[in-house]
């Protein structure tokens, strides 16, 4: 359960930075860290199952 909450907490972070180094605003930066979390969130889900189901 730990991988897709910190593959989300990771993705905001690296979204936001990301959309503020290409001078984003307030609007920008939320999406982009929306976004970013998702795809990093399911990137951890699927590290989650892979991790999972090599164990039975």
């Amino acid at each position: 359960m730990i991988y897709p909450l910190s593959g989300l907490l990771l993705g905001a972070i690296g979204g936001a930075l990301a959309a503020r180094r290409k001078g984003g605003k307030t609007a920008d930066l939320l999406q982009w860290a929306a976004v970013w979390a998702m795809i990093c969130a399911m990137i951890g889900l699927f590290i989650l199952v892979f991790i999972e189901r090599g164990n039975t």
